[in-house]
């Protein structure tokens, strides 16, 4: 029995590992989805992959996250395996059977303990306090940081050579009339891309570049089908005005919340 409740604490062990190591990551600005789906991966080693997980390991702190976790799963994994055998080696049948009915209710609480969102809730405030105290985590909702619940987004189109905005420079786009910003833009340079932060607006928009926007969902999807053209100005006009008429609102509502 005692190899059969090591079993059972190593497995425990390992969920909170996990969990810990979910919370870690969220708090470096990952999602609760990729953050969940990263820690297990790692803690586990399947997986590990993805081109996503490429983005994660390039940042130094969830890089050193994820070190800690793969470290932790060999070990854990390993000495469940062997804690596992010990519990049937050298038993009689009614041995057998009896720890193998106290292993599944074992793992049944276990599983119990990793799907309620209650525990879930409560142990991942607990870890995120302790974490904040003893670590350097920076903790960013980006979600709420930008508004992305409250039909605002970020989001990304390839300009086409009919484009509205190609060929023009940034200034003379006056797209933060409309409530677009262009965080950044994606270009093609002798075969190699080129990255541009916070561009200004002397910046000139070049067919087949790809600009990141961020702003109400509406407005960049029409401004990435926008054509030259009168048309294209009158659309422009258009935008300028929907998005007068938000701002309007918005100060009736009592401001921008």
């Amino acid at each position: 029995m005692i190899a059969l409740i090591t079993f059972l604490l190593v497995i425990l062990f390992s969920v909170v590992v996990v969990r810990i190591g979910t919370v870690a990551l969220k708090m470096t600005g990952l999602s609760r989805d990729v953050a969940a789906f990263q820690a297990q991966s790692a803690f586990s080693g399947v997986g590990f992959t993805t081109s996503e997980s490429e983005y994660v390991v390039s940042h130094p702190v969830r890089r050193r996250i994820i070190r800690i976790l793969m470290l932790l799963g060999s070990a854990g994994l390993t000495s469940a395996m062997a804690t596992l055998v010990l519990t049937f080696v050298g038993t009689t049948p009614t041995e057998m059977a009896y720890r193998g009915m106290w292993l599944v209710i074992g793992l049944a609480a276990l599983y119990f303990f990793a799907k309620s969102k209650l525990i879930d809730r409560g142990l991942s405030w607990v870890i995120e306090r302790a974490l904040e105290k003893l670590t350097h985590i920076k903790v960013y909702d980006y979600e709420q940081l930008l508004g992305l619940s409250r039909g605002y987004t970020i989001s990304q189109f390839k300009v086409r050579d009919d484009s509205w905005v190609a060929g023009r420079k940034l200034r003379d786009l006056k797209l933060d009339e409309e409530g677009v910003l262009v965080l950044s833009i994606y270009r093609r340079v002798d075969g190699e891309e080129k990255f541009i932060g916070a561009p200004n607006g002397d910046t000139e928009v070049l067919p087949g570049d790809v600009l990141i926007c961020y702003g109400p969902e509406d407005a960049i999807m029409n401004l990435s089908h926008r054509l030259k053209g009168v048309r294209g100005d009158i659309e422009h006009a258009e935008a300028i005005r929907r998005e007068q008429i938000r701002d309007h609102m918005r100060k009736m509502s009592g401001g921008y919340d």
